[in-house]
């Protein structure tokens, strides 16, 4: 079967590898993808130095679907769908061991293609869920309008902010911002953000910034800019490991409460997110650009990373999938 593997940084290819064995292993399923979504978070190991090389197959996806070939556990039976996350995002696999914790049954309400979004729709949820104060009647910024902060976009929206300010420098993703519910949609290559928030909240500034950047680039320092006096920031976008030339002063004068947020709850956040798919209480179908072929992954990560011709969510479809549509 095929697998993914990183030889050098940028060069990602299909490589034969053995079929995957429960070999005892309690509680666990052989799961087979059908479609999965890139993620920012997949992308630094594709093209970011790695201490050595080639790097081990399965690098790196994280958001699919797919069904159970086998399973050693009381969970799930084979030919279940559901939605899998794999540990340490090592799932470029045609088929691999996973816990049975870590899979989710898909609602029959959906495509496959739409609840696959229920994996960084959970992630949102999650972090939402255990902000203090919740969003009703907050004057939210969310910086970044990529993938993450187009969903954020949309749960705010959603979970009652009076407004919802968003800012990027790509058109493309302004647009869909503004798609997804934006209040004000700024392009921070035309427009100073906290001039921007400052005449939309009246001098006040954000109740709450989200910073939905993360990964090589982050903006700390301008979600600072835009919070307001005893305002909060949630640091949503996955950090590098050191932060330098952080306006750590500023946020402190202003008194900022900074909160983060990783590792959903398997049991309610993916489950939730799932049934607001299904239910129809947030459309995100619009959001996914781009599809290719598992043949053409290499491609898929090259656009992804690239953010070109538009690109927000792209997705790629594991031969098995092509297989069930025959």
């Amino acid at each position: 079967m095929l697998a993914g593997q990183i030889f050098a940084q940028g060069d990602l290819r299909l490589v034969e590898v053995p079929e995957p064995r429960l070999d005892g292993t309690a509680d666990a399923i052989i799961f087979q993808p059908e479609v999965t979504c890139l993620c920012g978070s997949d992308l630094p190991y594709l093209y970011e130095p790695q201490p050595s090389y080639p790097l081990a197959p399965g690098l790196s996806l994280h958001e699919m679907v797919g069904r159970v070939v086998a399973s050693s556990g009381r969970r799930f039976r084979p030919g279940d769908r559901v939605l899998a996350v794999p540990v340490q995002q090592t799932g470029l696999f045609e088929r691999f061991v996973l816990s049975d914790a870590r899979a989710v049954p898909l609602d029959p309400r959906r495509p496959a293609e739409e609840l696959l979004l229920a994996q960084p729709l959970g992630t949102v949820i999650y972090a939402a869920r255990r902000l203090p104060g919740g969003l009703v009647d907050q004057n939210v910024a969310i910086v970044g309008q990529g993938p993450m902060g187009l969903i954020w976009t949309a749960v705010a929206r959603s979970l009652g902010a009076r407004m919802v300010l968003t800012f990027d420098r790509v058109p493309e993703r302004l647009e869909m911002s503004r798609r997804m519910g934006a209040t004000r949609a700024v392009d921070v290559n035309a427009e100073d953000p906290a001039e921007a928030v400052a005449e939309a909240t009246g001098g006040r500034m954000a109740d709450l910034v989200i910073e939905a950047v993360g990964h090589v680039d982050q903006a700390l320092n301008l979600c600072v800019r835009l919070c307001r006096h005893e305002g909060r920031i949630l640091y949503f976008g996955v950090p590098t490991e050191t932060l330098d030339g952080v306006a750590w002063r500023d946020l402190f004068l202003k008194n900022i409460t900074v909160h983060t947020s990783v590792g959903p709850d398997f049991t309610r956040d993916f489950p939730l997110a799932m049934r607001w798919i299904a239910e129809g209480r947030l459309d995100l179908k619009p959001l996914v650009t781009h599809r290719f072929p598992l043949e053409r992954i290499a491609d898929a990560f090259h656009l992804f990373g690239g953010r070109a011709e538009g690109a927000i969510k792209v997705q790629v479809e594991f031969p098995a999938m092509r297989t069930d549509l025959r």
